[in-house]
């Protein structure tokens, strides 16, 4: 048993010091790795012979790729959602009479534009236009 045990360490040790040294692509390949590794060694435990450690490995392999896999998703998503959101603003720089200059950020709103303080614009304003606003 006792051999057993530093057998699975051993290979979860090596395992986790390749994620280091390498490190992976994606959540999904980490995933993987050390999803495998786990495996490997609970297969390795349980059973104690090269079927029972392969079996842990392949099912552990493929249960971190689909953990690992739904995070990138979820990274995916934000990233795109920032980009979009990136895209439909719109920032007028307005000087004011002492020289200074303030930027001021439009979201569009279908043909509009939605202004800081919740104002709306049909087109894109001027900046003439929003000097009574968020100038002086």
């Amino acid at each position: 048993m006792k051999s057993k045990i530093i057998t699975a360490l051993i290979v979860v040790c090596t395992a986790l010091g390749l994620v280091i040294l390498t490190g992976c692509g994606s959540d999904a390949q980490t995933g993987a790795l050390i999803g495998t590794t786990a495996g490997a060694g609970i297969g390795q435990l349980a059973g104690g012979h090269t079927e029972s450690t392969l079996i842990g490995a392949a099912v552990g392999g493929g249960v971190g790729y689909i953990i690992g896999n739904e995070q990138d998703k979820k990274k995916t998503n934000v990233e795109m959602t920032n980009l979009r959101q990136e895209m439909n603003t719109v920032t007028v720089h307005v000087t004011n009479s002492n020289g200074s200059i303030i930027a001021v950020k439009l979201q569009r709103s279908g043909p509009g534009y939605i202004g800081p303080r919740g104002e709306y614009y049909p087109t894109l304003p001027t900046e003439d236009q929003l000097r009574p606003v968020y100038g002086f």
